[in-house]
């Protein structure tokens, strides 16, 4: 908002700063001075008023209180005449409100006999330096009080009030008024309006209606100083796109008790500049007062507040400077806070107003008497962002899904009646998309490979979430790690397995036959053959191998589909940050390759062991790198492929002693009568 330099002067005591120091004072204890330009003999501040502060700020008073604050002097505050009714030659306007709700305080002034002219030289000089254009004396005049008290007025030309009643309600959605500005505005519904006997004649708070508006004609008039609803007023400019600085101040909220202030001023005015005329009829609905807030504000509290302890004298005449009544409570100080301070609710107001007036820069800076201890590890939640980060290093991108599956789910996954009486039900779903809590991360994992199957190349996906049980009539919440693979192998999902247990440091994997039972996982889901349980030494933390074609084929996928489902919780206890440091090797190692054709049912572990059983401490390593089925191969048979990687800490290992040992791992295979070795 702009105020003038001249005018602000009008209200202090003391001689004010020069406009330069007085902006700096302002950004240092109050508002942020944009810009201070000069204007004629007079100087203009653009001082930008925080929100919470325009029902007391947005006017030439306000800001001159919060300067008279920050000296510490006194306030002038300018003269106004007391609006006592005459008798008049006027019949009385009949004023009535529909809600108290909507207009808490309506107060007016019928005034008989005023002079339509220009407004005072000095009243000209001060709206112009703050963007205002001289109209008429009366226009003038409101605009004058507004800016000075902040409290907007409308004046009405007495006369064009038909029936000489006015009416104060909500408008009818569609109601139609044309405005002082020639805007011919449709009215939401609930928009405050005026009517008077016949027609609208105002959109309250905003603009006054062409009809009622002040000419040169005008001999007799109607000032009106209000307190409307804020939100109401603020709705309605919101909807009509339009707005005036009456609008805006009403917007924020007024003091409901400044309305006869305002008026008490203009008919100060009335006389100062030669408008003349004399109250005739003191319009003045206020059904429900507003009263002062009482504060109780302990010093001890401002002082751990701030930092600083503020002297009790100092306190309560900065409180004082400001407006509030103060009284000693011993070490309370009881402070009564004006109305026009809509802000001061709670202490912590109180301590605020105090450091800013002070001077926080006027405040030591000291470091925080407390040590700061770090948080202790949530081992759970590092585990779970180390999971994280592994699994996106291996390719694959985490999604986040519902946690719950519907009807159509149920069906989709083939849970038997049982497994569907050991879901959690929704007593109220808001559809049957989301009808139970979800027992698996799976399904929606392959719900996400359904919905993104177009994409060309492999899909890889992983969720880290929680999954719902019912157990013994009890319900737990178990934190599990799924990953699907669109187009992918068992043993490769396997390999992505090995990685992440290895470098969370568990070791003692391996993987069993899988047997599923309800409460870990539902056969129905997996291929039989081609997947296998998770394990650490003896206990099962999940599953892995390929999705089963049933559950394939009715989400229309055509390509294989591999997954794994491990429960974290157990994960992040079984991990450990411990590192065992290894020596690089000092020899070179020695690869050999071996392919069995063994059938179909024959487990690669078992393969493994025998190699490794004959290989003897220069087996360093065996990777399964194939698995082949079909083809010209013999019916249910499959070519399994293997590297076998040969090393000694001892020496360099030559060609002939590997040779000689890769033989008698052929050997050892070939005493089996369903494999048949390969080199």
């Amino acid at each position: 908002m702009l105020f003038s330099y001249n005018w602000l002067k009008e209200y202090s005591k003391e001689k004010l700063p020069a406009p330069e120091k007085l902006a700096d004072l302002l950004s240092l204890h109050a508002f942020e001075v944009e810009s201070v330009s000069k204007e004629g003999s007079d100087s203009v501040l653009a001082i930008d008023v925080l929100p919470n502060r325009a029902h007391d700020c947005l006017n030439h008073i306000g800001m001159a209180r919060e300067i008279s604050a920050i000296m510490g002097k006194k306030t002038t505050l300018p003269k106004t005449k007391p609006a006592k009714a005459a008798k008049g030659s006027l019949p009385q306007l009949k004023v009535k409100v529909e809600s108290g709700a909507l207009v808490p305080r309506y107060a007016g002034l019928v005034v008989e006999g005023v002079t339509i002219d220009k407004s005072p030289k000095k009243a000209r000089e001060y709206l112009a330096a703050v963007g205002v254009n001289s109209i008429n004396n009366i226009v003038d005049l409101t605009n004058f009080i507004m800016l000075e008290l902040g409290q907007p007025l409308h004046a009405f030309d007495y006369n064009q009030i038909q029936g000489n009643s006015m009416y104060v309600r909500r408008a009818k959605a569609g109601e139609k008024l044309e405005t002082l500005d020639d805007q011919t505005l449709t009215l939401p519904e609930g928009a405050l309006v005026i009517e008077d006997a016949n027609r609208l004649i105002d959109l309250a708070g905003m603009k006054g209606g062409k009809v009622s508006g002040i000419s040169p004609n005008t001999k007799n008039i109607f000032l009106q100083a209000a307190h409307f609803n804020a939100t109401t007023i603020y709705k309605t400019k919101k909807i009509l796109k339009y707005t005036t600085q009456a609008a805006d101040i009403y917007a924020h909220g007024i003091d409901p008790n400044l309305g006869m202030q305002a008026l008490e001023r203009a008919n100060q005015l009335l006389q100062e500049w030669g408008i003349g005329g004399k109250v005739v009829q003191v319009v003045d609905i206020y059904p429900a007062k507003g009263k002062p807030k009482l504060i109780l504000l302990d010093l001890d509290f401002v002082r751990s507040m701030l930092g600083v302890a503020i002297p009790k004298p100092k306190a309560k005449k900065t409180l004082q400077d400001l407006g509030c009544t103060v009284a000693d409570k011993g070490n309370l100080l009881r402070v009564e806070v004006p109305t026009r301070r809509l802000d001061l609710e709670i202490p912590e107001d109180l301590v605020e107003e105090i450091g800013r007036i002070y001077g926080y820069e006027n405040i030591p800076s000291a470091f925080p008497a407390a040590s700061l201890a770090p948080p202790r590890k949530n081992s759970e939640l590092f585990w779970q962002e180390f999971t994280r980060d592994r699994m996106k290093e291996l390719g694959f991108t985490e999604v986040y899904n519902y946690s719950f599956i519907g009807q159509k789910d149920v069906r989709q996954f083939a849970y038997s009646p049982d497994e569907q009486k050991n879901l959690i039900e929704l007593e109220n779903p808001v559809s049957e998309d989301v009808a139970f809590m979800r027992d698996s991360l799976l399904e929606n994992l392959l719900k996400n490979i359904h919905s993104n199957v177009r994409k060309q190349g492999e899909i890889r996906i992983f969720e880290l979430g929680k999954v719902f049980s019912k157990k013994n009539k009890k319900f737990e919440e178990t934190k599990m790690l799924g990953a699907v693979v669109l187009g992918g192998n068992f043993y490769a999902i396997k390999g992505v397995i090995d990685f992440l247990l290895e470098s969370m440091g568990i070791s003692g994997v391996w993987y069993d036959s899988y047997k599923a039972t309800p409460e870990k996982s539902r056969a129905v889901v997996w291929h039989t053959g081609k997947s296998a349980e998770i394990k650490v030494n003896n206990q099962e933390i999940g599953f892995v191998g390929e999705i089963s074609s049933r559950v394939t084929q009715g989400l229309k996928i055509t390509q294989s589909v591999v997954a794994f489902h491990i429960n974290m919780d157990m994960l992040a206890q079984l991990a450990s940050e411990e590192k065992e440091y290894l020596l690089a090797p000092k020899y070179p190692s020695i690869v050999r390759d071996v392919a069995i054709l063994a059938p179909g049912q024959t487990k690669v572990i078992d393969v493994m062991n025998a190699i490794h059983d004959a290989g003897g401490t220069m087996v360093r390593d065996i990777d399964v790198f194939d698995v082949f089925e079909g083809g010209n191969l013999p019916g249910g048979k499959k070519n399994l492929a293997f590297h076998i990687v040969y090393q000694s800490d001892e020496k360099t290992l030559t060609n002939k002693e590997v040779d000689a040992i890769h033989e008698r791992i052929i050997k050892a295979i070939e005493e089996n009568p369903l494999w048949q070795a390969r080199k």
